[in-house]
């Protein structure tokens, strides 16, 4: 009869492990866009050093202001990227605790919210950042047709 609860219980884990793996699957396409964007920002940089060895003093100034733009831009990606991987690792780790404890018996609610408070706080600064970095790429590029 043991053997029947304990099915009943890690079943019961399963259900509530689904959503954080959901989470998971979401959070590894938003982490495939940021990598994106930041390899595009390193491509643009490169062509812009290598323009600026090769062109006169006018469009030196320029590459030198769009590349520290660049960097910046490069920054909050590369912070918004380490923010999701840890939001990524923290959920991870919400899942193995809901293991844990339904197979050793732990009492370690409150470990688990905590974790995942920590991991949604991280998610959200993550989208903050990625948002600034939007904004600050939009706001650099010039529609005029010169």
């Amino acid at each position: 009869m043991e053997t029947l609860f304990q099915a009943i219980d890690i079943s019961g884990v399963i259900q509530l492990a689904v959503a954080p793996v959901f989470l998971l699957a979401g959070i590894s396409g938003t982490l495939m866009v940021m990598s994106s964007r930041l390899g595009r920002i390193i491509d643009r940089g490169r062509y812009l050093k290598e323009l600026r060895l090769s062109t006169n003093s006018e469009n030196k100034n320029q590459c030198l202001e769009e590349l520290e733009c660049l960097k910046v831009r490069a920054r909050y990606t590369n912070w918004a990227i380490f923010l999701c991987t840890s939001c990524t690792l923290l959920v991870s780790l919400v899942i193995v605790m809901l293991f844990l404890s339904a197979l050793f018996n732990f009492n370690v609610e409150i470990l688990i919210a905590s974790l995942f408070v920590v991991a949604m706080l991280c998610l959200i600064i993550s989208f903050i950042l990625f948002l600034r970095e939007v904004r600050l790429s939009t706001s650099a590029f010039r529609f005029t047709a010169d």
